[in-house]
C-alpha cells in the first residue's frame, strides 16, 4: 500500500523571530510556511512531534503531502527543512503547494541494489563509492517516484555509473542533464583497493628478497 503523509497545522498571524521562538518554547510547535500553487504564501505552525516523526521516514522527502490548515487541505511537497545545529530539533519548514498539471522538482533518494554481488567488489576486490545518495528530478506530481533504483551488479573496478545511465520511470527527467555533458555527474563507482595492491606488491617484493635456502652438502 502506498505511503501517505498527512500533517495537521494551524495558521499563525504572529510573525517574526520572537514569535517563532515563543512557538518553539511554549507550544512545542515548528513555524513553517506554505507557498505556491497560485495562492498567497501562508504562515503556519505544526506540532514538533508530528513533523519529527514524519521526517524519520526517508519517503517523506519524496512524497506528496497533505497539510490540513484550519479546516482546509493543501497538497504540497517539502522544499526546505532547517534543523538545530546541535539538538534534535526542527527549527523551520518550507512547503510548496502543487498543482496536478504542473511539473515539480524534487530530490529523490537513490537505492543501490546488488552491491554484495557487484563484480568489481566480488571478483576485483574493489571499493564501492557512493558519489550521490539522492538526485533531483522533474515530473508531474502523479509521476513522482519514491526512489530511483540503481543496479550495480555489473560495475567493474575502475568503472562508474553516471546520471545519464540511470533507469528513470516514465515521465521523470533529470533537469541537470539538460545543461550539457559536463553536468552528467558520477553517481556510483568502484575504485581499486590501493592499500591491498600496495600490500600485495610489498609481500611479493619481500618474498623475492629473501635468500634462497642453502643446499645440503
Amino acid at each position: 500500500m502506498a505511503l501517505e503523509f498527512e500533517l495537521n497545522a494551524e495558521p499563525r498571524a504572529d510573525l517574526g523571530k520572537g514569535a517563532s521562538r515563543r512557538l518553539r518554547l511554549k507550544g512545542d510547535l515548528v513555524p513553517a510556511i506554505i507557498y505556491g500553487g497560485g495562492e498567497a504564501p501562508e504562515s503556519i505552525s505544526i506540532p514538533h512531534k508530528d513533523l519529527m516523526k514524519a521526517t524519520e521516514n526517508e519517503a517523506f522527502f519524496s512524497h506528496i503531502l497533505t497539510i490540513n490548515v484550519g479546516g482546509s487541505k493543501a497538497t504540497a511537497i517539502i522544499k526546505d527543512l532547517q534543523r538545530h545545529p546541535a539538538k534534535p530539533r526542527i527549527m523551520h519548514a518550507d512547503f510548496q503547494r502543487i498543482l496536478q498539471d504542473q511539473a515539480i522538482t524534487v530530490d529523490v533518494p537513490l537505492h543501490f541494489v546488488n552491491e554484495e554481488s557487484c563484480v568489481g567488489v566480488k571478483t576485483g576486490g574493489g571499493l564501492i563509492s557512493h558519489n550521490m545518495t539522492q538526485i533531483r528530478v522533474s515530473c508531474l506530481p502523479s509521476d513522482l517516484p519514491e526512489y530511483i533504483e540503481v543496479d550495480v551488479v555489473n560495475v567493474n573496478v575502475g568503472e562508474t555509473v553516471h546520471m545519464s545511465e540511470l533507469s528513470l520511470p516514465a515521465g521523470v527527467t533529470i533537469p541537470e542533464l539538460a545543461q550539457g555533458k559536463d553536468h552528467d555527474q558520477i553517481v556510483f563507482s568502484v575504485n581499486a583497493n590501493k592499500r591491498a595492491e600496495a600490500e600485495a606488491v610489498q609481500a611479493a617484493s619481500s618474498s623475492e628478497s629473501e635468500p634462497a635456502p642453502e643446499a645440503d652438502e
